[in-house]
Order: C-alpha cells, then sequence, then structure tokens
C-alpha cells in the first residue's frame, strides 16, 4: 500500500503556499528523471573484455497530502480570462485580497478562510496514469464526505468540481472548485472545498468562469457553523480509502 504524507500549514499566504508545492513537485520530478537515466555496471567477460550492461536506479518517489487556509485571494488558472475578474487593483486592495495567474487547469476562482484548500502532490505512477481518474477521485472524496454531513452532492456534465443540484439549472451551486496541474504524471494544485467560507468574496468574479451558476457552502446548506476539523478528518479517511494508501 502507498504511504503518502500527510502535511497541515493552517492559515498560509497563497503565494508562500505555491512556493511550496512547486519544492515538492519538483522534488519528485528530478527522482523521476534521475531514474530514468542508466547506470552502467560490467556483468559479463568475453575474452577479457567487460561487456557494460545499463541498469536504472530504482529510488521511490513521495507522495504528500497538503491542507490548507488561504487569506483572501483570487487565482486564475491558465485557460481563464481575467476579465472574470470584476474588481479592480485598488478595490483587491480595499478588500484585502490579493490576485494571482497560476499554472493550473481551469478559470477564475477564490480562497479564503473557512475554505478547505487540498493540494494532493502525487506521483500518480504509484497508483494509477489516468488524469481523469484522477479527477474523478478528488470530486468523489467530496462528495462522500458531504454525504456524511447529510449533504447530497454530485458532479454536473462537463464541469469538473462538485455541484448541488447539479441537473436543476434554476438551483444548480457550486460548493467545491478543482484545479490541477499534471507532468510526468505528478500533481500539484487540487481541490477547495467551502465550509465555513465567506460567500460575498465570490461575488467579485465569474466564479470558475460560469456566469449562470452559484456558489455555496457547507454551512450554508446545514445552517450552522461546521466543525472544519472533523471535515478534515473525513476528508483523509475518503481519501485513503480511493487512493488505497496510508498518511504518515
Amino acid at each position: 500500500m502507498q504511504q503518502v504524507k500527510f502535511i497541515d500549514l493552517g492559515l498560509i499566504d497563497f503565494k508562500q503556499a505555491w512556493d511550496y508545492q512547486e519544492h515538492l513537485f519538483n522534488e519528485i520530478v528530478q527522482i523521476k528523471i534521475n531514474n530514468r537515466k542508466p547506470y552502467f555496471e560490467p556483468l559479463y567477460k568475453i575474452q577479457n573484455s567487460e561487456i557494460p550492461l545499463p541498469l536504472f536506479p530504482e529510488n521511490p518517489t513521495p507522495n504528500y497530502f497538503i491542507f490548507c487556509e488561504h487569506p483572501h485571494v483570487y487565482t486564475l488558472g491558465n485557460s481563464g480570462n481575467k476579465e472574470h475578474l470584476l474588481i479592480n487593483e485598488k478595490q483587491l486592495q480595499q478588500k484585502n485580497a490579493s490576485y494571482y495567474k497560476i499554472n493550473r487547469g481551469g478559470d477564475i476562482t477564490y480562497h479564503g478562510p473557512g475554505q478547505i484548500v487540498g493540494y494532493p502532490i502525487l506521483d500518480l505512477d504509484n497508483f494509477f496514469t489516468d488524469i481523469h481518474k484522477y479527477l474523478r477521485f478528488l470530486e468523489e472524496i467530496v462528495i462522500l464526505t458531504l454525504k456524511d454531513f447529510n449533504i447530497e452532492s454530485g458532479r454536473s456534465k462537463g464541469q469538473t468540481g462538485v455541484w448541488l443540484d447539479p441537473e436543476n439549472p434554476l438551483k444548480a451551486r457550486k460548493i467545491c472548485a478543482m484545479g490541477v496541474r499534471a507532468s510526468r504524471w505528478v500533481t500539484m494544485h487540487g481541490f477547495a472545498l467551502n465550509v465555513n467560507a465567506d460567500l460575498a468574496y465570490f461575488g467579485n468574479i465569474v466564479p470558475c468562469g460560469i456566469p449562470d451558476k452559484s456558489v455555496t457552502s457547507m454551512d450554508k446548506e446545514l445552517g450552522e457553523l461546521i466543525d472544519e476539523k472533523e471535515v478534515k478528518q473525513i476528508l483523509k479517511k475518503h481519501f485513503t480509502s480511493l487512493f488505497e494508501c496510508n498518511f504518515y
């Protein structure tokens, strides 16, 4: 069974967390590159001549799963449209929010206090090499977690993330956004689950570039503040079950 190092960074500036992700991501990629470089060891002698055969190192790649929470920030993915940020630089400062163009998929989203952000930094060669399956697994972790809180959720056809009433255009609302980057089957970025989030901040963007859908949070749906520590434990439980791994 695969081993995954769990790290909870708590409340951390988005850029600091991004830099930390990049460090871990590059560490894994470099190990994979080095593992593909052969070294030679003489194994046979023919007429007093040594014939070297190529060998490949087998250094295992680590896996990480990070939880954190960010101060108010808007992030725009590679395929996003900056016009989906509806406020200017001065207004950002007034709202104590920052903005970053980043290297994940997807459009614009918001991160802030009361939101659990999960960053799995995995070598999918240790699990399965299917990015669509990976995204569906991340969604399923959240769907199962919400079900444990008696919130029924699901997927919206053609859109990533987790939704409530996705089949009803008048009621559909997003509770968890997702955006990932993968290279050499190594992942980074991940999901953002609205637990006790201030939804007013979503009013400053076109969330995920989808103008006709609203957003929601667990506390809004249940009418009470949610224990974020409990949510994290349940997310971790479903993560280890689906990815068939252990945390250390």
